[in-house]
């Protein structure tokens, strides 16, 4: 599998920094406790964050 995603790359940072966007937004509405929800929300928006200061630094 991971030959065919370095075969293939179909996504940008920057449109992977906004799936990860709206992961986080349905992390908080997922059926879960708040604390699991925060986590995921946060971990989330890391990886968004990283990849946008990714695409800037190029």
């Amino acid at each position: 599998m991971a030959t065919l995603r370095l075969l293939f790359p179909t996504r940008t940072p920057s449109a992977r920094a906004a799936a990860h966007r709206a992961m986080a937004k349905a992390a908080l509405f997922a059926d879960s406790s708040a604390a699991v929800r925060l986590k995921r929300y946060n971990s989330h928006m890391n990886k968004a964050r990283a990849l946008e200061a990714q695409e800037v630094a190029k």
